[in-house]
């Protein structure tokens, strides 16, 4: 089924002359000729400008855990209008709402709500940093925790030898060097290295930033015995552990990775399924740490506590607390796992599956990655080459391949029927260019 561009491709030339890249967030661009503009989205479906109607797997990288225009949490929106907005002051349901969350993650005993995933990890580092009185952090290689200054660095491994650890560099212009010295960077499910790390550093941790299923690659998720040891190690040394559950809180348990490890933060924060696309964040964790806010540390903004987004997360967080939509999601997630299984070993391609059935990393090796170096190591041309016929097949996945794919509780029986469908084409068409040398085959 080859899809039509002719309306978003001649929307992408107008953008164009006053959007850079002509999008919104460079992650919208996906080139001159398959940058795609939304018409509508509802359930698990979104429209495009041509009319292409899609099964979504990106669901905005997550938020729309209930599908799109989830007529329950959108009635609850409109009724936050009824309030009147934004006022510069609180309104009755931010306790409402911090009370749901603390059910749900005993962890978060003191609650703060903000706009996006980026401030509430921005709000986090530095609300650890006044408690420790410590500057420094420690980061997962391959972590994404937002577009701030003090999380946006990486280690290049294109020209990496091999030998030694390569000298972490920032992934934008823009960023001081200077603040360089502050990250210490590890790799995932290596607790030697981390141990190694306090111990060098000798008291200037303020936190360790975490991502116990990184959502940015691939769903790479901690090992339970490493997560115990990071727990343990920021006890001894005095560190607060800061989970980040922007992706996967209220999306893998209701209680996040901390009810599915097991393990208590010290402080967490979540965004994307709190509101089922409502824009809302939350930096949440011990009263301790919490009661400085206002009390030396400073955290605010004219939009946080939106009555809007309120509404929509008292009723979004009611649903995922109280009714079987996460059950529903996993057995999905799973289902699809198990129809790709079929459609891969049938044609003798070696892969696996990573993270948890909800936001699912697809590798294309018979062993699944531990860490950031195990994926970049890895040639992912195969699923880069076949998220492109996918997309033309009209089902959207994310074109990079360290994106998972995120379920909705709006995804069903047809929804699965055309993907398993789309799939298996995309596969083969994929496995016939690669018989033609244009990409790697992966043992096929």
């Amino acid at each position: 089924m080859a899809r039509k561009l002719e309306k978003s491709n001649a929307h992408f030339r107008k953008a164009l002359t006053r959007l850079p890249l002509g999008v919104a967030s460079n992650f919208r661009y996906w080139g001159e000729d398959r940058t795609i503009y939304v018409k509508h989205g509802r359930g698990a479906r979104i429209t495009d400008m041509d009319d292409n109607v899609y099964v979504d797997y990106r669901l905005g990288y997550g938020p729309a855990i209930l599908g799109y225009a989830d007529p329950r949490v959108d009635a609850a929106a409109r009724e936050g209008m009824e309030v009147g907005g934004v006022f510069a002051l609180s309104t009755e349901r931010e306790y409402k709402v911090a009370e749901r969350i603390h059910k749900m993650v005993p962890a978060a005993e003191l609650v703060r709500f903000s706009n996006s995933g980026t401030e509430a990890v921005m709000a986090g580092l530095r609300l650890a940093r006044a408690f420790t009185g410590r500057d420094d952090y420690i980061i997962l290689e391959g972590s994404y925790h937002g577009l701030f200054d003090a999380a946006m660095w990486y280690t290049p491994m294109e020209k990496w030898s091999q030998v030694g650890d390569p000298q972490i560099q920032p992934y934008s212009e823009g960023i001081p060097v200077g603040l360089r010295g502050f990250a210490n960077f590890v790799q995932a499910n290596d607790a030697n290295q981390l141990e190694d790390v306090f111990k060098r550093t000798a008291g200037r941790i303020a936190c360790m930033l975490i991502e116990p299923i990184m959502g940015n690659c691939l769903g790479i998720a901690a090992e339970p015995e490493y997560l115990r040891a990071a727990r343990d190690l920021c006890d001894k040394y005095g560190t607060v552990l800061l989970i980040d559950e922007v992706k996967t809180g209220f999306r893998v348990a209701r209680g996040g990775v901390q009810e599915l490890y097991g393990i208590k933060a010290d402080l967490c924060t979540f965004a994307k399924a709190v509101a089922n696309g409502y824009p809302i964040s939350v930096l949440a964790g011990r009263e301790d740490i919490m009661r400085k806010l206002g009390k030396g540390v400073a955290h605010g903004g004219t939009y946080t506590a939106h009555s809007v987004s309120m509404a929509a997360a008292e009723k979004c967080l009611e649903i995922l607390d109280e009714t079987d939509a996460l059950e529903r999601i996993a057995d999905y997630g799973t289902r699809l796992r198990n129809g790709m299984r079929t459609v891969l070993g049938a044609r003798g391609i070696p892969h696996s599956f990573v993270g948890h059935p909800s936001m699912t990393g697809l590798y294309f090796a018979q062993n699944p990655p531990r860490n950031y170096r195990d994926w970049k190591g890895s040639d992912y041309s195969f699923y880069d080459a076949m998220a492109k016929v996918l997309h033309d097949e009209l089902i959207l996945c994310e074109p990079d391949s360290r994106e998972p794919w995120f379920i909705s509780a709006a995804h069903d029986e047809s929804c699965y029927l055309d993907t398993m469908r789309a799939f298996e084409k995309a596969v083969d068409v994929t496995l016939d260019a690669a018989r033609n040398g244009s990409v790697t085959a992966h043992g096929a």
